[in-house]
């Protein structure tokens, strides 16, 4: 068996010289927030109602009520707490809800590129087209913020052989999907390289409250079991935790309620850690 059979990817590390995260601080926290739009009836969805008949307005609602209601209300919240929002930004939502990316802005979000709706999926594209539907992306986050993306999201976490060379080509700088390492590391590609931020798939309300079931405060519980092992192992070195909300799954007025217990134990130790965005962490990278 070759190492490319057991490993597809080249990876190098990132933060050979990188001794300290700004002001001291050992442990980067980034908080993503999933702002997501679906093609009615077509594609992947993400589901509270399982195996919902179609047409399955009932599973519309709930997903649509995370950008009318849910989106905003964890975008303050993370304010409140001092936490700068990082969005993964499906771009279709600039036209379908323009206020809710209005209140991201003025609150100072970070937008990452999280293509143009959810309900897409990179790994059946033909390659022209993939090249296509990236630039689309980038070029819709830099018209509407004013300055483009540095990094990317894909949407399902699901690449094709081809994804990584893409965004070096459109000059993306970081990718949020896998977790490699509780540092960032470097992807070497064909065209260069490509920083991977720590991007968790279990701190994620997605697969642990939707894919495994588990109660809003089982999740909030992991979140500080994460928190608190980790600030301890940042001891020995830099380290990175990352918490993935979606608005239409931690939005939901109870999930919120139980998450912010979560986030109260963080902002407690707020002199302890450096509360921030994958954009500052990639800048105090490279």
């Amino acid at each position: 068996m070759t190492d490319r059979a057991c490993r597809p990817f080249n990876i190098s590390p990132a933060m050979s010289t990188v001794q300290t995260w700004p002001n001291g601080k050992r442990l980067a926290i980034y908080v993503a927030l999933g702002l997501e739009c679906y093609e009615f009836g077509v594609g992947c969805t993400e589901d509270i109602l399982p195996k919902g008949q179609h047409p399955d307005f009932a599973n519309v609602a709930w997903r649509e009520y995370g950008n009318r209601v849910g989106g905003l209300r964890l975008i303050e919240r993370l304010k409140h707490f001092g936490i700068p929002p990082t969005i993964l930004l499906n771009t279709d939502l600039y036209a379908l809800a323009p206020d809710l990316l209005a209140h991201a802005r003025f609150h100072g979000s970070e937008i990452v590129a999280h293509g143009k709706r959810n309900s897409d999926t990179l790994t059946s594209m033909d390659p022209a087209l993939e090249r296509t539907y990236i630039r689309d992306v980038f070029a819709a986050v830099g018209r509407h913020e004013g300055r483009p993306s540095q990094g990317w999201s894909t949407p399902w976490l699901a690449h094709s052989p081809s994804t990584m060379e893409v965004l070096v080509e459109e000059r993306c700088r970081y990718i949020l999907d896998f977790r490699f390492d509780d540092q960032p590391v470097w992807l070497e590609t064909a065209n260069g390289r490509l920083m991977s931020i720590p991007y968790s798939s279990e701190i994620n309300d997605s697969t642990t409250q939707v894919g495994r079931y588990a109660g809003a405060r089982d999740f909030a519980d992991m979140i500080v079991d994460e928190f608190d092992e980790m600030l301890e192992a940042s001891n020995d070195r830099p380290l990175v935790m990352s918490i993935v909300l979606h608005s239409f799954i931690s939005g939901q007025p109870f999930r919120r309620r139980a998450l912010s217990h979560a986030l109260q134990h963080i902002a407690d130790h707020k002199a302890d850690v450096w509360l921030t965005t994958p954009a500052e962490i990639y800048a105090a990278v490279a």
